[in-house]
């Protein structure tokens, strides 16, 4: 067993991509910590190195392949999405021991870890439903395994008496979770809403396909207070002849319609969003589509990407959008972002909010989580946990500045 080979060793891990894969680094550290092993923070201090990697992108797999080549004669383990789909490319810069992120999932306990600061992960399900043309990280994850419901509220129960108050669910595509099960993400989300304790759960990324299904019960799901008042809904293009190129399964009406009926309910939910930018046949017609669906969406935290051709995917056949023209388009998607980044920020200056304190980033300061999952940055060195009420001051788009009015039992 590939395990069994580091055995009481000295142990550097490096980790690129989603939460997932975080997670299960955390996962795997267990796993090591039960061999005897010693987690180091630095490679020349390592008797062995782990690379979990990522290779959504073309630029990031270019990074994999730079960090893989400085660590060719070393004694080199590779975990992550990139050994399933191209172990050849890996091979060609390096030969290290392979683990499989299924032998991760076989050998470790619970589906829950601990994050930074006040947060625990859990990961309710890998792989996903979806056949999207450019898609390189379904063929790594597979098809939908969702863990069970015991074990999920048993890691949030364990995350919640080990101090979390943010919990994460995290999965290539959350909305999905219990599809292979015969059950329903709203119907988790509420068995967890039960559970006792102070924290708020932070679903991850939901395929907007795949909430279609459930709309109706997940936005009722959203009602209780220990669900975080935020929905991550890639979208990747506002053109409906785009979205079909990359069969995604929706279109941009369906789009605003989830968008539509959780705003209803919850006038300051911060829905997030994805977009890829130059995809292989995009027309100017087609993006001014993507930028119009971005304005009346109202997206807040896009993460724009390039598109970039992965080897095996359908898309991979496509001709390819001048790199220019992928550029500027990014940039243009980008400004519009930003904008509707800053106007959702400035509508909460000078409202009053409950908060909850999860992580620090800087000396003096505390980072903090309001109901919408809006950061709200405390100057205050206030400790993991804290609950309480803050005044918005000031907007600094990627987070907002406030000042502390209570504390007790105000916050989550």
């Amino acid at each position: 067993m590939t395990f069994e080979g580091l055995q009481d060793r000295r142990v550097y891990i490096e980790t690129y991509g989603c939460t997932y894969n975080h997670a299960d680094t955390q996962r795997l550290a267990a796993i090591l910590d039960g061999l005897g092993c010693t987690m180091t923070e630095h490679p020349e201090e390592a008797d062995a190195v782990i690379v979990n990697t990522c290779t959504v992108i073309g630029a990031t797999e270019r990074k994999m392949l730079r960090r893989l080549a400085l660590f060719a004669d070393r004694d080199l383990y590779v975990t992550g999405c990139m050994p399933v789909v191209q172990l050849d490319k890996i091979r060609s810069v390096c030969t290290p021991h392979v683990i499989r992120p299924d032998e991760i999932h076989e050998r470790a306990g619970s589906v829950g870890t601990r994050g930074p600061g006040a947060t625990g992960v859990v990961q309710v399900a890998s792989g996903c439903v979806g056949r999207c043309s450019y898609c390189i990280t379904r063929l790594a994850r597979g098809r939908l395994i969702s863990a069970p419901r015991e074990a999920i509220a048993d890691a949030v129960r364990a995350l919640v008496t080990s101090g979390a108050c943010e919990i994460q669910l995290t999965g290539q595509d959350v909305a999905a979770w219990g599809l292979d099960r015969g059950e329903s993400l709203p119907d988790l989300l509420q068995e967890i809403a039960e559970i006792p304790g102070r924290f708020a759960v932070r679903p991850g990324m939901m395929h907007p396909a795949t909430v279609l299904g459930i709309l109706e019960p997940l936005v009722d799901a959203y009602e209780s207070k220990k669900i975080f008042r935020f929905l991550h809904l890639p979208v990747q293009s506002g053109s409906d002849t785009v979205l079909e190129r990359m069969q995604r399964g929706y279109t941009a009406a369906d789009v605003l319609r989830i968008v539509d009926a959780f705003r209803e309910r919850y006038p300051d939910m911060m829905i997030s969003s994805d977009f890829i930018t130059g995809f292989p046949g995009e027309t100017d017609e087609e993006f001014s589509q993507t930028l119009e669906l971005l304005r009346r969406a109202a997206f807040v935290k896009v993460n724009i990407t390039r598109y970039s051709r992965r080897p095996g995917t359908p898309a991979a056949a496509l001709k390819d959008l001048p790199e220019r023209i992928r550029k500027d388009r990014s940039r243009t998607l980008l400004a519009e972002a930003n904008r509707v980044y800053d106007s959702y920020n400035e509508r909460w200056i000078g409202r009053e909010t409950s908060i909850v304190a999860t992580e620090k980033n800087a000396p003096g300061s505390t980072v903090c989580r309001n109901p919408c999952y809006l950061n709200v940055v405390v100057k205050e060195d206030l400790p993991f946990g804290f609950a309480g009420k803050a005044a918005i001051t000031g907007n600094r788009r990627h987070y907002v500045t406030a000042g502390l009015i209570t504390s007790g039992d105000e916050g989550i």
